[in-house]
């Protein structure tokens, strides 16, 4: 697919409309030579994602997960470049949309909240595709009320010890190392006396305890913490700011879940567009019929809607001051909720063939779902939306 033309629209700069070219150049590239094409047999989702970390490492693309000084491609976070990036690789391959999502997430709190030597040893590798990263939140408990985790982090005679179980934790089982939130302070209620912490998967007490499979596969899992000893230095942060540290890492990379959905809904605009115009039908073709063209219409408004309000909380969060919990939250509800009706539509003009096992439409209808769930459902951003709201109102 050619470079975007609402990548003209005012929300982004020269540089943002250069990474959407070139990336398009690679995505087609790609498609040419697709990963299974390198592998002597069929790869697992594990070795996919693997290898699409260092496809994307090789190509410079990781290097916008992290800061510039530690390795990254801009002196800081930007939105704008992650979600033209998501869109683009969503289009082309959920897959390689996960991979490098996981990438920035999975070390946000590194950037954000991370030792100088923390930094040092990790984000540079992250941004070369050298380590994998995960971001360790989710409990069996705790999903949407993640304030009601209760991984345990207590004091030991040489750092801390973590006991509990994470859950959903995507990457579990591949990373080289994870961002985990434990509460380090027994009595305490909801977001305070959390902390953050970074541990090496190959840290003893942490195990893999079971690989989770899902709709749309991809590496994720419930990780064990059992006596599972870690040094003072592995604190991310202050001692008690895990949970600040947790939401100021989601709502970077909340809008970015955003712009993948409006990546799989442009695409399945685009695959029912060129069914449309060859699906031979009543003498003419499936798009001359008005019903078919009033369903296109309502997938390309939905799609422009979603990207709209994507695009604008992108370039909130890096132009203006204080927090973009509720354009984010905007952005997110809207672009994974229109996407479904827009991939729903998709399979309906193709038919039976929509149905069919390996058609993109097939994949990009499993593939949306878990958007409106994870890194919080659709109900929670309405619960966002509506305090923010009742914030600003109170203010004026």
């Amino acid at each position: 697919m050619a470079a975007a033309a609402h990548l003209d629209w005012p929300f982004f700069d020269a540089p943002h409309r250069a990474l959407d070219a070139a990336l398009a150049d690679a995505t087609a590239a790609w498609g040419e030579a697709p990963l299974e094409a390198e592998a002597p047999s069929p790869l697992t989702v594990d070795e996919a994602c693997r290898a699409w970390v260092r496809r994307l490492g090789a190509g410079g693309y990781l290097r916008y997960c992290v800061p510039a000084a530690w390795g990254g491609a801009l002196d800081a976070l930007d939105s704008r470049a992650l979600c033209v990036l998501r869109e683009r690789l969503a289009m082309h391959d959920g897959l390689a949309d996960y991979a490098f999502a996981m990438q920035g997430l999975g070390s946000g709190a590194i950037t954000l909240g991370g030792s100088d030597a923390q930094r040092r040893t990790w984000l540079p590798r992250v941004a070369t595709g050298e380590a994998i990263a995960a971001f360790a939140l989710s409990e069996p408990d705790a999903g949407s009320d993640a304030g009601a985790l209760r991984l345990c982090a207590t004091r030991s005679a040489t750092g801390w010890r973590l006991d509990g179980v994470k859950t959903w934790i995507s990457n579990g089982g591949i990373a080289d190392f994870y961002c985990v939130f434990a509460r380090s302070v027994a009595d305490s209620v909801g977001g305070k006396g959390i902390s953050a912490f970074l541990v090496p998967a190959d840290t003893p007490g942490l195990s893999v305890t079971e690989r989770l499979e899902v709709i749309s596969p991809h590496p994720l899992a419930t990780l064990t913490f059992d006596a599972c000893e870690i040094p003072d230095t592995a604190l991310l942060g202050a001692e008690g700011e895990g949970f600040a540290l947790a939401m100021r890492t989601l709502d970077i990379f909340r809008v970015s879940v955003a712009a993948a959905a409006t990546g799989f809904a442009r695409r399945a605009l685009h695959e029912a567009l060129q069914h449309a115009d060859r699906r031979a039908m009543f003498g003419t073709v499936l798009g001359e019929q008005p019903l078919a063209q009033a369903i296109l219409g309502d997938m390309a408004t939905d799609v422009d809607s979603g990207a709209l309000l994507t695009y604008r909380a992108a370039w909130h969060r890096d132009t203006q001051a204080g927090r973009s919990t509720g354009v984010a939250a905007m952005a997110k509800l809207s672009a994974t909720e229109l996407a479904q009706q827009v991939i729903d539509r998709a399979v309906q003009l193709h038919g039976g063939r929509g149905v069919r096992v390996g058609e993109p439409v097939e994949r990009l209808y499993r593939d949306i779902r878990a958007l409106r769930i994870y890194e919080g459902a659709s109900e929670v951003q309405r619960l966002l939306i509506g305090r923010e709201t009742l914030k600003a109102f109170r203010r004026r």
